[in-house]
């Protein structure tokens, strides 16, 4: 699916991309962190049918609800190809060590060579965490790497499993 995008000098960034239907989606970026879900009119392409205002926080849930099947989906088939690659889901126990801690202070991809690709939690699912993301009781941590590194991944989210 080809995806194309146009620089609105002061603005942002719009993507626009034609779905198996024809009809055409795009999202403006704005500058300010904003985001503008838009719906093109089917017969005329240079009209707005429909455009959803969202700010940054409505845009990263929009994203996580539709990007999150997508990933573990990508993950499955990266699986299959790959021989020796593990994927996995890490509950993070009331008991971690890591609960309200950072990821940058559990260390993982430094002490086990696994890297955490998301992190599942009840109200939406976090893609490619920062350093600076912190874990909650209840998260599912979802990792790639060797089986080997990635049971060591629990065992230091999860020391008492």
């Amino acid at each position: 699916m080809e995806v194309e995008e146009v620089k609105l000098p002061g603005v942002g960034l719009r993507r626009d991309f034609a779905c198996l239907n024809g009809r055409r989606v795009g999202v403006l970026s704005k500058k300010s962190g904003e985001r503008q879900l838009i719906v093109y009119d089917d017969v005329d392409p240079d009209s707005v049918l429909v455009s959803v205002d969202m700010d940054a926080d409505e845009a990263s849930v929009l994203a996580e609800l539709l990007g999150a099947p997508r990933v573990v989906e990508r993950l499955n088939r990266l699986r299959e190809q790959i021989e020796g690659l593990a994927t996995a889901g890490i509950p993070i126990s009331p008991e971690s060590p890591f609960v309200e801690r950072t990821l940058g202070d559990a260390e993982i991809r430094t002490r086990t060579g696994v890297s955490i690709v998301a992190v599942a939690r009840r109200d939406g699912v976090e893609l490619s965490p920062r350093p600076d993301f912190r874990f909650h009781a209840g998260d599912k941590v979802v990792v790639v790497g060797t089986d080997e590194g990635v049971k060591a991944a629990d065992a230091i989210l999860n020391p008492s499993s």
